[in-house]
């Protein structure tokens, strides 16, 4: 175990994990360098498994024979620090076992990741549908990770996020999933929504979760039993772009009740995910 103890909260060896608190600088640091933050034993264990790399684990002493256990023989930094060197560098007060400064895995294309998902069914013994979800614009963090814990749990086979969703490897992203984005196949897809062109060539039929008059209920969907479907969910403020409702091949509503018109889009997404499983 490569154990490194540190007592200053201006050590430059916890750059990594420097003011976690302010979004903004993180939303554009982290990309940039290459890194995401793993937070919790259970998120960095899943982190792991998947394969990504840890840069280094900061700890503190209560936890310590935990994050060893869970990096075995891995050849990575562990920084040992007092809680107020924790909280001092970060933020905020660090109660959650550990965190890790993981490196950020490379961007999968479109086109490559539908194909993986084709092998994959396709060494299936049984065949069965392939559903996917389109994030659009989705801003907040804490939505994301939501909707990936769902996807993952409702068997969805992939997300893709477009270029302006809030980052799915954010810390409260991959917190909010339980560390599912990690087992979710996922990429951005650029040209929005130009590429929903792109889906269909693939055999997807596109689906848009929009209130607009007209649109079928998820009931109807489903009864239309698609082989290949692509379920679109829009910005939680404003829902889907014009431009997209006008592409999609099908405007779907989930009915209610009681004068209530939509549901947080995590919830949505669970109702989507689950109906059209």
């Amino acid at each position: 175990m490569l154990l490194e103890h540190i007592d200053d909260a201006d050590d430059p060896r916890l750059s990594d994990y420097r003011d976690l608190t302010d979004t903004q600088l993180r939303r554009r640091r982290e990309p940039a360098e290459g890194l995401y933050i793993a937070e919790s034993e259970k998120v960095i264990a899943r982190a792991l498994a998947a394969g990504h790399r840890p840069r280094s684990i900061m700890t503190q002493r209560r936890w310590l024979d935990g994050v060893a256990q869970l990096v075995g023989d891995v050849p990575v930094p562990i920084y040992l620090v007092p809680d107020a060197v924790a909280e001092g560098v970060t933020g905020y007060a660090v109660h959650r076992g550990a965190l890790a400064a993981m490196q950020r895995p490379s961007d999968v294309r479109v086109p490559d990741l539908l194909d993986a998902i084709d092998a994959r069914v396709s060494a299936d013994s049984m065949p069965r549908r392939i559903r996917i979800a389109v994030l659009e614009d989705v801003m907040d963090h804490t939505n994301v990770g939501g909707v990936f814990r769902n996807a993952a749990a409702l068997g969805v086979d992939a997300v893709l996020v477009t270029p302006r969703c809030a980052d799915p490897l954010y810390r409260r992203a991959v917190r909010v999933s339980m560390g599912t984005v990690f087992q979710l196949p996922w990429t951005r897809i650029d040209a929005w929504p130009e590429a929903l062109g792109l889906l269909g060539t693939a055999g997807f039929v596109t689906a848009g979760l929009t209130l607009v008059p007209g649109a079928i209920t998820l009931d109807d969907l489903v009864a239309e039993d698609h082989r290949r479907l692509a379920l679109v969910f829009g910005n939680e403020g404003e829902g889907m772009r014009a431009q997209t409702e006008q592409r999609v091949d099908r405007r779907v509503m989930i009915p209610m009740r009681n004068g209530v018109d939509s549901l947080n889009i995590a919830a949505s997404a669970a109702v989507t995910f689950y109906a059209t499983r």
